[in-house]
């Protein structure tokens, strides 16, 4: 009798279990994916646009850099007194085109009235001598050549007054508008000149493209800088993330912005993060996967961007990544 109800109860037991399991299944979101990769690397060489000698390094190796940080300097000694020539320039140019705006002095054009009058009055003596030239000349009382003399001065005289004439109506009018528009053309492109060489000038300091980490110095003061030569290596270190892959069987388990733990050798704590891309085409196993099953196979690139905020990741880091299944936005942690 006891035996039988110990075995009903344990019946009974096993089908509430099953019933149990059906209406109410076991949560998946415990589920783990387990990846291995490492800590990505991503470099810069920053290198001058204007070629000269390195005359000052201003960073060392391991200093952390920002954006737009002074990093080196090349000697720009010819650009900068190329430059102070063009500003003399410039400056002379910027008074002859301000001279032709204003036009002509009035002293300029009283002198040349004055010198009008001279001209006229030179005109009215020649024509006078002429006339009596004439006269003695018909009475046979000069010569001919004297009469010749004396209509060749007129003639001169005519001239001269007609010469000064000219010259002052020029100075009463001013400059030619096409003068005036030329100068100024001039003026530009004397000032165009001179920032192209200040920009040379610029060139020859390097600045920080990103904040990184000098990882190398390449050259050193002394050394000739050319747009060739990289004058330092720069590791980028934010944002960091981790490159694993996944098979393709793997590839159905996980989703962009899914939560994910990154583990590493030297600290027990784990480092959040989350799926942040994974690559819509497959590719041929890289060599940092040495397991055999995956040594032929096709893979998925997946990257899983860390917010490793007390900076415990180092670049090219082994790590193993804990990709909670059931977990995303993982933004939000």
């Amino acid at each position: 009798m006891k035996k039988s109800v110990i075995v009903s109860a344990v019946l009974l037991l096993g089908a509430a279990a099953w019933l149990g399991l059906r209406l109410y299944p076991a949560d998946e979101t415990t589920q783990e994916l387990k990846l291995y990769g490492n800590v990505d690397i991503r470099q810069v060489s920053p290198a001058f646009e204007q070629g000269g000698r390195i005359v000052e390094m201003l960073a060392e190796e391991g200093d952390a850099v920002t954006k737009g940080m002074l990093l080196a300097r090349v000697d720009v000694t010819g650009l900068t007194l190329e430059a102070d020539r063009m500003r003399a320039q410039i400056a002379a140019q910027e008074q002859n085109l301000l001279k032709m705006r204003n036009g002509n002095r009035p002293e300029e054009i009283a002198r040349a009235e004055a010198a009008l009058r001279t001209a006229e009055a030179s005109l009215e003596q020649a024509r006078r001598n002429d006339r009596r030239m004439a006269n003695l000349r018909r009475g046979n009382s000069v010569s001919v050549q004297e009469r010749e003399t004396a209509e060749t001065s007129l003639r001169v005289a005519q001239g001269q007054r007609d010469e000064a004439a000219h010259a002052l109506a020029l100075l009463r009018e001013g400059y030619r508008a096409e003068d005036i528009a030329m100068a100024a053309a001039q003026l530009e492109e004397a000032k165009a000149a001179l920032a192209l060489v200040e920009h040379n000038i610029s060139l020859g300091s390097l600045y920080a493209p990103t904040d990184a980490v000098v990882t190398s110095r390449l050259l050193e003061p002394g050394d000739m800088a050319s747009s060739a030569t990289p004058v330092f290596q720069l590791s980028l270190t934010s944002p960091k993330w981790v490159r694993a892959y996944v098979t393709e069987t793997q590839l159905g388990r996980i989703r962009s912005g899914m939560k994910a733990d990154i583990f590493t050798d030297s600290f027990p704590e784990a480092v959040p993060g989350c799926v942040g891309y994974i690559s819509p085409t497959a590719e041929f196993t890289p060599k940092s996967v040495q397991t055999e099953e995956l040594r032929t196979s096709l893979l998925y690139e997946v990257r899983i961007v860390a917010e490793d905020a007390q900076d415990r990741l180092r670049l090219g880091m082994p790590v193993t990544v804990v990709v909670e299944e059931g977990g995303e936005n993982g933004h939000e942690r």
